[in-house]
């Protein structure tokens, strides 16, 4: 099949435009805002934290430069995966510049679940706010007494009761609800007794943050981080109760749902770790380039220079495998296009977590402070290799995929 990784004229000049802008307004005052989370409630923006982070979205929003990653709808750009891929890769190159062109996780996905599976009403009270970039949302589906690698594993009952769903049990890592701005969560749920198939178990629910009998019971510490204002919240649900109507398709179709928001979000997570691993390797030539030990540059010491000529290879390698994956996203075949997001889920964070641990070694002592992003960069890749899925459940669809080539049998 022919491949193109190029993108349109028109929207090579906007990629320009955004790298523009994140090279000279956004991470110019990364530090500032980083250093306000310090500043009395952790999970409330300061004065200063929202005249930063919205100053920077109304001059995103003014320029145009918003809503990116909506790839098969008329509300955005028309661009496709792989033209996308490269502007995630950009955004990917500091912590803001996602939320800022108002394309973060998780709310794209969220959004792409409203765009393509909510009612107009649900779009209404919920996907237009957030496209507007006035809320934030959260997608919870990983349960503490569960494997939920194994999403059929998911078993927080929402039970039919009347005109409304009745829920009862507690997820975990449920990024962003933390944010005092989150108002919403997409909740996998399991509304199907064992009878039904495995994949006709669960369905996906909508539930406003302030319902009653939501208690947010900690945050969870990522590497002793809470990630504050953002957070990753464990939440308990007692006799929570929505109308029967926030069910998304309608009971059993929780998989459908997921499959079609977790594909495209994959790509862009992987995407943005190649930007995190290129913003690491050019720290590390800068550092390599201007500090000096044992009378020589550090890049002429030990075997820098092939640790950084590594990098770049291996960079370019996974970007390759990421724009093949996103390439057959686009050929609009999510099952030809599976074994592709696999594979680069478990590539792009593995070689964006070496490059970054590379970058680390040559800053020394200042790598792991916090006189440099880098320790936050890894940290968070690092988190990237279980988000989504853990690497060992991505390997296993790949080996099934290669195997399935040489056998009738099932593997």
């Amino acid at each position: 099949m022919d491949m193109y990784f190029g993108m349109k004229p028109q929207n090579r000049k906007l990629l320009a435009r955004v790298a523009e802008m994140i090279r000279d307004e956004i991470m110019p005052l990364e530090e500032e805002y980083q250093a306000e989370i310090a500043k009395g409630d952790r999970w409330q923006y300061t004065e200063r934290q929202a005249e930063i982070l919205e100053g920077l979205k109304a001059k995103a929003r003014a320029q145009g430069l918003w809503n990116f990653w909506l790839t098969d709808s008329d509300r955005g750009f028309g661009l496709t995966t792989v033209e996308y891929a490269c502007f995630a890769e950009e955004m990917g190159k500091t912590p803001l510049a996602a939320e800022v062109f108002n394309c973060s996780a998780p709310d794209t996905g969220n959004m792409e679940v409203f765009e393509r599976y909510g009612s107009q009403a649900q779009k209404d009270r919920w996907l237009t706010p957030l496209l507007e970039g006035r809320i934030r949302s959260a997608y919870l589906m990983t349960e503490p007494d569960e494997a939920s690698s194994d999403a059929t594993n998911i078993s927080m009952p929402c039970l039919r009761d009347g005109d409304d769903y009745v829920m009862n049990g507690e997820k975990w890592w449920a990024s962003g609800a933390g944010d005092p701005r989150c108002k919403v969560y997409v909740v996998m749920v399991k509304t199907g007794g064992d009878d039904l198939p495995r994949h006709r178990r669960q369905s996906m629910i909508v539930v406003p943050a302030d319902s009653p009998g939501i208690e947010v019971i900690r945050p969870m510490e990522v590497y002793g981080h809470d990630d504050a204002p953002h957070g990753h919240m464990h939440i308990r649900f007692t006799d929570v109760r929505v109308p029967a109507e926030n069910i998304l398709l309608g009971e059993g179709r929780g998989f459908e749902i997921a499959q079609g928001r977790l594909g495209p979000g994959r790509i862009h997570h992987c995407m943005r770790a190649i930007g995190q691993a290129e913003a690491a390797l050019e720290q590390m030539c800068r550092r390599a380039l201007a500090r000096e030990a044992f009378g020589k540059k550090l890049a002429q010491l030990g075997a820098n220079y092939d640790i950084i000529a590594e990098c770049r290879m291996e960079i370019e390698m996974a970007r390759l495998l990421c724009l093949k994956a996103a390439h057959y996203m686009d050929q609009g075949d999510a099952r030809a296009a599976a074994p592709w997001i696999h594979q680069i889920k478990v590539v792009a964070p593995r070689v964006a977590l070496k490059v970054i641990d590379e970058a680390v070694q040559m800053f020394g002592g200042q790598g792991i402070s916090q006189d440099t992003p880098l320790a936050q960069a890894w940290t968070h890749v690092r988190t990237l290799r279980l988000a989504d899925g853990p690497d060992a459940v991505h390997r296993r669809q790949v080996a099934r995929t290669e195997l399935r080539k040489y056998t009738q049998e099932k593997v």
